[in-house]
C-alpha cells in the first residue's frame, strides 16, 4: 500500500513539474491567433522579413525607492520584454525573453 502511495505521488511530482512550462515555451508550435487571444494584442510588432513577424509583449517595471518621509516614490524603471516568432503561415516558432531600459517605440529587433 505505502509504494502505492509513494508511485502515485512520485507521478503527481512529475506531472506537476512538467506542466510549469516557460509561458514562451508552451506557445511554440500554436498560432498567432490563439496567443492573441490569450495574451491581447502586443505592444508592438515588428516585420521579420522573409521569415515572418516578431510580436513584442512588454511590462514596466518600477523600483520603489523609500524616501526620508518614509512614502514611496517611483525610482528607477526598465522593461520586460517577451519577444514571439511567428512565420509566415501564422505559427509561432521561437520566442526570447528580455529586460531594457529602452521603451517599446525604442526598440530596435535583429
Amino acid at each position: 500500500m505505502i509504494r502505492k502511495i509513494l508511485l502515485l505521488l512520485a507521478i503527481f511530482i512529475l506531472q506537476s513539474c512538467s506542466s510549469s512550462k516557460n509561458a514562451g515555451e508552451q506557445w511554440v508550435g500554436q498560432t498567432k491567433k490563439n496567443l492573441i487571444k490569450s495574451w491581447g494584442t502586443p505592444i508592438r510588432s515588428i516585420d521579420n522579413a522573409e521569415q515572418g513577424e516578431i510580436l513584442i509583449y512588454g511590462e514596466q517595471i518600477y523600483a520603489n525607492v523609500n524616501n526620508d518621509e518614509g512614502s514611496r516614490i517611483a525610482g528607477p524603471n526598465y522593461w520586460n520584454y517577451t519577444y514571439i516568432y511567428v512565420n509566415k503561415e501564422g505559427k509561432i516558432y521561437s520566442y526570447k525573453k528580455d529586460k531594457q531600459q529602452h521603451t517599446p517605440q525604442e526598440l530596435a529587433v535583429n
